[in-house]
């Protein structure tokens, strides 16, 4: 859950599954597949690529009308081979299915994209290596954050998730200078908020994380533009620990106003399940405004109202003819396929 998110030290290994017949990845199976996926199923492709890992809740709270319709969805992707999955073990109780790219998919992606399968880059490997990361819970932490905001937009018509890079796309446009966790668009009654997020998890020094403030600040003066920076953290407690930390820094910068940074704590949303909490709620404390007002997520642009005027949001000029575009965040209607679902 949002406001109660898994530690890496709760994962134990990954969780023997049950053997079950798969297809193997064959030309044959290719062609079948032309007439069994749909449009939400390449969808789940290109995000589970984008992004490496998301777990079941999190496709089918975003993707599907109710968890049984999704959970029997995906095992038959898995059983397709586009999809392969992990159980990871925890102190209590069971976590859920992980997805992450299967061989099959790996070759519709590269299909639909126009390039060769081996051009893609993938390895099965590699892709199920996620298991064993030290990474897993930041990653699976991530993805609850975003796919929390696009199931609120689907009770929600004026709200809508128009951007989310992973943290893998934004290394490659801007890992020379930052490495956020993500970057993405919150569109709220026709006006969009972008933002980088920091998501984190307790594991590194307040110290260390106020010190990748400089990176940000040399990415707005190098670019010209401007971009919010969003700071999750697990508790209240070390939200506070780190704006002290982040205030000394951001204090430090050349031109601190280029850098609106915003913080919130992940227990500071509702504790109830049923009131399925999320980041935009009015949990946002920005840095420098002096004061403890909370404001909700498409409320923070009003937060600074001598900020400086920005260009359009970051976009590559030229893209690579076998890199693959970030998928569209909001899934697409559901339609049926050959196979009735």
């Amino acid at each position: 859950m949002l406001n109660k998110p898994i530690r890496q030290k709760s994962l134990h290994g990954v969780r023997p599954t049950r053997r079950q017949t798969r297809v193997a990845n064959s030309v044959e199976h290719q062609a079948r597949l032309a007439k069994r996926l749909t449009s939400r199923d390449k969808w789940i492709i290109r995000m589970v690529h984008e992004h490496r890992v998301l777990t079941a809740p999190q496709i089918t709270s975003c993707a599907f009308p109710s968890p049984r319709s999704g959970r029997q969805r995906m095992r038959e992707l898995y059983q397709w081979s586009v999809l392969d999955r992990f159980q990871p073990t925890v102190d209590t109780g069971s976590a859920p299915q992980h997805y992450v790219l299967g061989p099959a998919g790996a070759s519709v992606l590269a299909a639909d994209a126009g390039i060769d399968p081996k051009t893609l880059g993938y390895r099965r490997d590699r892709a199920t290596s996620i298991a064993h990361s030290q990474r897993l819970a930041h990653a699976v932490g991530v993805g609850e954050f975003f796919t929390a905001l696009i199931a609120r937009a689907h009770t929600h018509e004026s709200e809508h998730v128009s951007a989310w890079w992973s943290e893998v796309r934004c290394a490659r446009h801007f890992g020379d200078l930052v490495r956020p966790d993500a970057y993405g668009r919150w569109r709220h009654d026709g006006r969009e908020f972008e933002f980088f997020l920091e998501y984190d998890l307790g594991t590194e020094t307040t110290g260390r994380v106020a010190a990748k403030l400089s990176g940000y600040a040399r990415l707005a003066a190098s670019t010209g533009i401007v971009t919010p920076l969003l700071l999750w953290a697990p508790t209240a407690r070390r939200e506070a620990n780190l704006r002290t930390q982040l205030a000394t820094a951001w204090r430090g910068l050349d031109h601190p106003e280029h850098l609106p940074i915003v913080t919130a704590a992940a227990d500071l949303l509702d504790p109830d399940p049923e009131a399925h909490p999320s980041p935009a709620e009015a949990i946002w404390a920005p840095l420098a405004q002096g004061d403890d007002q909370r404001r909700a997520l498409h409320n923070l642009a009003a937060a600074w109202p001598q900020r400086p005027r920005t260009r359009p949001s970051p976009q590559p000029e030229h893209r690579s003819s076998t890199e693959i575009v970030a998928p569209n965040p909001m899934p697409p209607a559901p339609t049926m396929s050959s196979t009735g679902r």
